[in-house]
């Protein structure tokens, strides 16, 4: 079974004594193989989902962010895998209720070796697997940490090798003449365009909103391409429904309230060309925000109080699955984590796996791959390692490094989310009825009290909302996805 078009890997190492561009990506894997054998993935940088056999045993990998996806299943002796979930659903197709529940607290699946099936298993980022004699062995590779701190003699070392670093992870990304980017007005994306249009012909894909919320992408991403001379295409976002375009997907962690326009900014992408870049996630790395003493005592008050779960969800269901201690072990858990804080926490977060599988052909059956240079191995590192003051506060050392390759007003533009959140002002301004009189699966009832669902009008807060939202997602799944499951009590 094909692991998946196109792999996308750089290898750190030299091959017979020298670079040989000339190799496939496959033959590039199998050379670094044959002289590492399983410590080859130390030797990889990029993007990769593999599986070797050697006649003896079958090796396999996940790259370290886990941007290529890999499922497997181990039933009876047989062993089989796969880059896309839904190839390996046969006609048993029990749930896992553990991933339910995570689903309907956070929204995404916060055990990262499991799929909303009990059968089908995932491999973890930054993992590998070896299978001999029947018997599986998985092993972790790596793990975001915080390395010995890199320091220079003067600040224009620290931005050069940044920029070094930098430009290599855009350009191993690119690999076509011609890329598109998903670019906002901030700092992150402009600064990929920046990079990516002194390697390729570039074009810029921007979502707006003019009406339903302040927004001033338009703007910025406007400045940007005029400056960098690349197209920028605006896809106004204010047209948009809840839930519109395609649901189909192979989980419900896959499904999005704003899934319309995520949809129709691919296709703008895949239009252009068969690679895009996004700007995640530069806020992580190199936005260290400073904690004030406020800060840190709401945050501490915030571990202890963490509150209850949401009342509609089944109490028989929150009982067998302990979904009241895991929400308050998940705030427990959010720790400082040493000197980079932020960094770490997102480093960790198990927010990537849905949103970059989300992101995988597979799930958005265009012929695009999505790449996101500042996920680099070599930049991570490197970012963790010098000091977080100044050069990761405010992002100071990305601004340093386009100071002369973008506009002032976006250079110095400061990071700001969205002042309005977009899902909560539809419900605000549209009729949304039809996202409480839903034909209920009988399947939701073993997890959710509809009784003690409030109307998603009635809804004041981005949190709630979202997750109130969560159980018209989880129906419409279970609801539509193919062939009909069976929801087992207990995991």
């Amino acid at each position: 079974m094909s692991i998946r078009e196109n792999l996308r890997l750089k290898a750190n190492a030299r091959i017979d004594d020298r670079e040989d561009e000339s190799l496939t990506d496959e033959e590039l894997i199998l050379s670094v193989y044959e002289r590492w054998g399983e410590d080859c993935v130390k030797h990889l940088i990029g993007d990769f989902a593999f599986a070797i056999s050697d006649g003896e045993k079958l090796f396999c990998a996940r790259d370290h962010m886990g941007v290529k996806p890999f499922f497997y299943t181990h039933a009876g002796g047989d062993f089989k895998f796969s880059s896309t979930l839904n190839e390996l659903r046969g006609a048993s197709n029990t749930l896992n209720e553990i991933a339910v529940g995570d689903y309907l607290l956070f929204g995404v699946n916060q055990d990262n070796s499991t799929t909303i099936f009990k059968e089908i298993q995932r491999l973890p980022p930054g993992h590998t697997l070896t299978i001999a004699n029947n018997e599986i062995k998985i092993r972790r590779y790596w793990a975001p940490s915080l390395p010995a701190e890199v320091r220079y003699r003067d600040s224009e070392s620290y931005v050069e090798h940044f920029s070094e670093l930098f430009s290599r992870a855009v350009k191993d990304r690119l690999r076509t003449d011609r890329v598109a980017i998903s670019m906002s007005g901030g700092l992150d994306s402009t600064s990929l365009a920046a990079i990516a249009s002194e390697h390729a012909e570039v074009a810029s894909f921007t979502v707006v909103y003019d009406t339903l919320i302040p927004d001033e992408e338009r703007r910025y991403s406007s400045l940007a391409a005029e400056h960098l001379g690349i197209p920028v295409t605006h896809l106004s976002a204010d047209g948009y429904g809840l839930f519109d375009g395609r649901l189909d997907q192979a989980e419900p962690f896959l499904l999005s309230v704003l899934t319309g326009q995520f949809n129709d900014l691919l296709r703008l992408c895949a239009g252009f060309s068969p690679v895009a870049l996004t700007g995640y996630d530069g806020d992580a790395l190199m936005h260290e925000p400073r904690q004030s003493i406020k800060t840190r005592i709401r945050r501490m008050l915030r571990k202890t109080d963490s509150g209850s779960i949401p009342e509609w969800i089944d109490e028989s269901f929150a009982s067998r699955t302990n979904l009241q201690e895991r929400w308050e072990q998940f705030w427990s858990s959010r720790g400082d984590e040493g000197k980079r804080p932020a960094a770490m926490r997102a480093l960790k977060s198990k927010i990537w796996t849905s949103l970059f599988e989300g992101y995988d052909p597979g799930a958005t059956k265009l012929q695009l791959e999505v790449r996101h240079p500042f996920l680099d191995i070599r930049l991570i590192e490197y970012l963790l390692a010098i000091p977080t003051k100044p050069w990761c506060a405010n992002k100071h050392i990305l601004r340093c490094a386009m100071s002369d390759k973008l506009p002032a007003a976006v250079l110095n533009r400061q990071k700001t989310g969205l002042m309005r959140d977009p899902a909560l002002q539809l419900v605000q301004r549209a009729s949304v009825r039809w996202l409480d009189s839903f034909e209920v699966s009988p399947q939701l009832r073993a997890f959710v009290n509809l009784n003690r669902r409030r109307p998603v009008a009635e809804e004041k807060t981005s949190d709630a909302l979202w997750a109130s939202l969560r159980v018209f997602a989880l129906n419409y799944w279970l609801t539509n996805s193919r062939p009909k499951m069976e929801t087992m009590h207990g995991t």
